[in-house]
């Protein structure tokens, strides 16, 4: 007669639910540990000295109680996910530095719960799951309520301080541990560690290119899809919906941002994202939208005839703006900056606006800068520094002619290249011909 007792190892597997990989079941899969292995070495070197705290974002908390559903979700801070892939609330790294070379890497993650995960999912605990997915040693991977005490340990090894980094603009975040280390410890100094965190950031490594290629181009197939769908009568949200349908379709778990779907007298509003027009013949439709893939995001936008033709008047204006777009893309190589590339712009639109605006130009009407850098956020970090290859940025001249209830706004992803730059979101059609061909084949 067969056994019936029950092994021990099938009571556990019971009790606990099953570990997942980090992102599981994330499109973009998995960073590879050889690139976290190789930020996280980079800090150090940029470090050279001290004890870096990075803190990951908290769960969200419950809508009030009386409300029936929560609305919060969890997205992992992105300088924590940079360094570690995971997406394990409430979860620390810790970062020592001895000199450019050496230095010791400590996460911290909070004990599994089995009873909380029967509510929100398999959570990775202190251990070897962890270290494999993050290429830590498990021997620095501890509990998330020992922080503190490995903080104060690290920051007074020796017999001395060593300088204390964090992320000093964003004080208000910081928590109260971090705080009272830096404002009552006389011994401690204090170092912020945001400009060098944007200073790795702005180099996208391979894994960061392919998710923010990707994140492009499925943007631009949810622009094309706009184009094609867009009609007088329809009303902004509609378009934006099937946008959004799109990105979700080929991959993205998130939006960039807000899309921006403005109409009429709307086109004019840099930030409108109320999309609750309804739109009316001849009306010109810039549509500011993108998709996150992998923590990286598109920025893309596009200006469209609700009609499916240009006006004379609309189609000088808006090849000024593209004009003005492609003579700051041309000038793009290593070495020059964001703001000589805005200058070339403006110089362009200031050359070639006639009397398109009156007097003074369309210049006055280009009322928000030329670029932005893109990556993990939208607005990405970076800094005013001199463009190198694998940097990311948008190039996005505008004019905004509220009076005729006119906007256009031409916004294109590039990446640096050694050479040049590499146009990734080309598969968004911006001549005014291309618009045009698609506009008539959704009518």
């Amino acid at each position: 007669m067969p056994n019936r007792s029950i092994p021990l190892c099938f009571v556990l597997a019971l009790a606990s639910p099953p570990l997942v990989p980090a992102q599981a079941g994330s499109p973009a899969g998995p960073v590879p540990v050889a690139n976290l292995t190789a930020r996280r070495q980079a800090l150090i070197a940029r470090l050279k000295a001290g004890v870096a705290i990075i803190r990951g974002a908290e769960e969200p908390s419950d809508d009030p109680p009386d409300s029936k559903y929560p609305q919060a979700t969890f997205r992992e801070d992105n300088d924590f996910f940079y360094l570690t892939g995971l997406e394990t609330p409430d979860s620390w790294l810790l970062v020592t530095a001895a000199d450019s070379a050496h230095g010791e890497v400590h996460l911290f993650l909070p004990a599994r719960n089995p009873q909380a995960e029967r509510w929100t999912g398999p959570q990775l605990g202190p251990g070897p799951d962890a270290a494999a997915a993050t290429g830590i040693p498990v021997a620095n991977i501890h509990p998330s309520d020992s922080v503190e005490a490995y903080l104060r340990r690290f920051t007074f090894s020796g017999g001395r301080a060593a300088p204390l980094w964090f992320r000093r603009t964003a004080w208000d975040a910081e928590p109260d541990m971090i705080r009272k280390l830096a404002l009552d410890t006389p011994r401690v100094s204090t170092q912020d560690l945001l400009p060098v965190l944007a200073a790795l950031r702005v180099v996208k490594d391979g894994d960061e290119i392919r998710r923010i290629t990707r994140a492009v181009e499925l943007s631009a197939e949810g622009h094309v899809a706009a184009m094609r769908f867009a009609k007088p009568g329809v009303w902004e949200y509609q378009i934006e919906a099937v946008a959004e349908q799109t990105f979700r379709s080929l991959g993205a778990e998130r939006l960039g941002y807000p899309s921006i779907v403005g109409s009429g007298i709307n086109s004019t509003v840099l930030h409108y994202d109320q999309n609750r027009r309804q739109t009316q013949p001849g009306d010109l439709i810039v549509m500011d939208m993108g998709a996150e893939f992998g923590y990286h995001t598109a920025d893309i936008t596009r200006t469209i005839p609700v009609s499916g033709k240009f006006t004379p008047r609309q189609k000088a204006i808006y090849e000024l703006v593209l004009g003005s777009q492609q003579a700051a893309m041309d000038a793009i190589k290593p070495g020059i900056t964001l703001r000589e590339l805005d200058g070339i712009a403006r110089k362009y639109m200031a050359e070639h606006s006639g009397d398109l605006c009156g007097a003074g130009g369309c210049g006055k009407y280009f009322i928000h800068s030329l670029s932005h850098w893109i990556g993990m956020d939208v607005h990405d970090v970076g800094g005013g520094v001199p463009l190198a290859p694998g940097m990311a940025f948008t190039v996005e001249p505008g004019i905004y002619l509220p009076a005729e209830a006119l906007g256009v706004r031409i916004e294109d992803d590039v990446l640096v290249t050694p050479t040049g730059y590499l146009l990734l979101s080309k598969g968004a059609p911006r001549a005014v011909a291309d618009i045009e061909k698609i506009m008539g084949s959704g009518h």
